[in-house]
């Protein structure tokens, strides 16, 4: 599922905009900096293909956690069709569901940010194209600010179901396959009049090789400051890490804006033309924030 979010029409309101209408989708983590998968050089079986679903996370600033409870993952192939081509409409002619491994918990989807990423399921399943993943959750999630922890609500039950057109996969090497799941954590927790804060999960699938990525250090590091990486048709967010330094992946190729929503009296900034090509990291180097 592609969600591509529009240039916001004002730019200073984005902290306003992380504050009421925010994205979390649901994700884990077990917390290893790019964490690899031991399986990607095993041999495959004959009519099998080996998995590896990677996540990594869109922030907010809103938060300082979000814990999203996650029981298991599953994906629907569709072994009549093994040509892997992008398929527009949304039949599955030959429907296997098969379940991928992984470490059932709660995780802080917050951890996964700046060009961070982790293992979150994998596994051999039955060779054909993917056209679903389903992400299962528990009951126990949650959302903590200000040191006070909040129950994050359901609303739409308590399975994330992805679905895809068949050729997202990277086939790196023969019989396996990864794939990356971008969670925006800035407009999946919806909160609600009551006060309430609920889910509704918005991701986004790439591949690392076929997208490009800006990344930067942001002066001073206690700026609380929120990235903005934009263009007409692309938008995608990053919050730095407390020594300034930020990462945005997932880019299509094109030129963008990078703008910098400071916080703490420090004054924002925008750099523009920044360009951006499929396979590399543009470095826009270190910004400087004034008062």
């Amino acid at each position: 599922m592609f969600l591509i979010q529009n240039k916001p029409s004002n730019m200073k309101s984005m902290r306003n905009l992380f504050k009421y209408v925010m994205i979390v989708a649901a994700g884990a983590i077990v917390f290893y900096a790019c964490s690899k998968d031991k399986s990607e050089s095993s041999t495959v079986p004959s009519g099998k293909q080996q998995l590896s679903l990677y996540l990594t996370d869109g922030p907010t600033d809103f938060f300082d956690k979000v814990n999203i409870d996650i029981k298991s993952v599953k994906v629907l192939v569709d072994t009549c069709d093994k040509s892997r081509r992008r398929r527009e409409d949304d039949s599955v002619q030959c429907k296997v569901w098969d379940s991928l491994s992984i470490k059932p918990g709660v995780y802080d989807l917050l951890s996964l940010r700046n060009g961070i990423d982790t293992l979150l399921a994998g596994g051999v399943v039955t060779d054909g194209s993917i056209r679903r993943i389903v992400i299962t959750l528990g009951t126990n999630n949650s959302i903590v600010k200000d040191s006070v922890n909040y129950p994050l609500n359901l609303l739409n039950g308590q399975t994330i179901t992805i679905k895809l057109y068949g050729n997202e996969w990277e086939n790196f090497s023969t019989g396996h396959y990864r794939l990356w799941l971008d969670f925006d954590c800035g407009r999946s927790i919806v909160q609600l009049r009551n006060g309430q804060f609920s889910l509704v999960p918005f991701i986004r699938a790439f591949i690392v090789k076929e997208s490009g990525a800006v990344k930067g250090v942001i002066k001073p590091g206690n700026s609380r400051s929120i990235i903005t990486v934009f263009n007409a048709t692309d938008t995608a967010y990053a919050l730095p890490f407390g020594d300034g330094e930020w990462k945005v992946r997932g880019l299509n190729t094109g030129t963008y804006s990078v703008y910098v929503n400071a916080g703490n009296g420090y004054q924002d900034t925008t750099i523009n033309n920044v360009s951006v090509t499929v396979g590399k990291e543009t470095n826009v180097g270190t910004i400087t924030l004034h008062k």
